[in-house]
């Protein structure tokens, strides 16, 4: 008696495009689903849910081909095709997505480089040195606007706390509408550091906008920066991947018995980077002419 009873259940029905021409490319996948709300005795639900073959909503790619790259099925056709897939008993109460559409092109495409989103959290003490990909960049398949405004593609959104060692996820792209992603998932690998404060000495500051035949002479000669990075990082240092500056157009400007400088360059990997002084004595010179 319960299940001659009438109940609503949502069903996914798997939706295939047909009848593809070979210089097409489906954007949106050759396979996808649509969910359906249907209503009718306890007893046919539990049919279709596990009796009967499981059902799929075959759409005839010219049927419904609007050109532009897009192919419509309206909410009236959609429900028409779905009911045939039932018994008559059977009430179609909704569907969703209420109308169907599928993307395509005739091959345009071009390839796009890969970045993770997300939070990725390595321990207390340590931090995310670099991320390698594999691979690091991907094909996509879209429309002519679409390929010109899409600069890279992100992984779907990670969450990834409290690890310490090398750490490796196998990770799905996030989808884009109207873009097909070919492979749409990649390897990203975390490496991560142990956090260390340190100093490098011995950078030289360098004369920028100077006039020929003049020289900046500056003392200290070469000066001291702070900053926090890794210890690997750290060990492959050299006073040279740094770059001091002083700008001469500003002691043009502004005469000062002390010349600003600046940190121009930081080497990856750096962070927290600060000059331990920030001004300097100075002299201009003439640049001795060689006989």
């Amino acid at each position: 008696m319960t299940l001659d009873e009438s109940y609503e259940k949502e069903l996914r029905i798997p939706v295939r495009i047909i009848h593809v021409p070979k210089d097409v490319v489906l954007l949106s996948g050759e396979t996808d689903s649509i969910r359906v709300t249907v209503r009718d005795r306890g007893i046919d639900i539990l049919s279709y849910m596990y009796n009967e073959p499981r059902k799929t909503l075959n759409i005839s790619f010219k049927n419904y081909d609007k050109g532009g790259g897009q192919g419509i099925v309206s909410a009236s056709e959609l429900q028409q095709m779905i009911a045939k897939l039932f018994r008559s008993s059977t009430k179609i109460i909704s569907t969703n997505p209420g109308k169907y559409e599928y993307f395509y092109n005739t091959g345009a495409h071009k390839r796009v480089p890969v970045r993770w989103s997300g939070r990725v959290i390595p321990e207390q003490l340590y931090f995310l040195s670099h991320a390698t990909y594999s691979p690091d960049s991907v094909t996509i398949f879209a429309s002519e606007e679409k390929l010109d405004s899409i600069k890279t593609i992100y992984t779907e959104t990670l969450n990834c706390v409290g690890f310490r060692d090398t750490l490796t996820i196998d990770c799905r792209l996030r989808k884009i509408e109207g873009v097909k992603v070919v492979p749409d998932h990649v390897h990203v690998t975390f490496y991560t550091d142990v956090l260390t404060e340190e100093s490098m000495e011995g950078i030289p500051i360098l004369g920028i906008n100077m006039p020929k035949g003049k020289v900046l002479r500056t003392f200290p000669a070469k000066v001291k920066v702070n900053f926090v990075t890794g210890v690997s990082v750290f060990r492959k240092l050299k006073p040279s991947d740094f770059i001091v500056i002083a700008d001469y157009n500003e002691l043009k400007n502004n005469p000062s018995e002390k010349c600003n400088i600046y940190l121009r360059k930081v080497p990856d990997g750096i962070s927290r980077a600060a000059l331990t002084v920030n001004q300097v004595d100075y002299l201009i010179e003439e640049e001795e002419d060689e006989e």
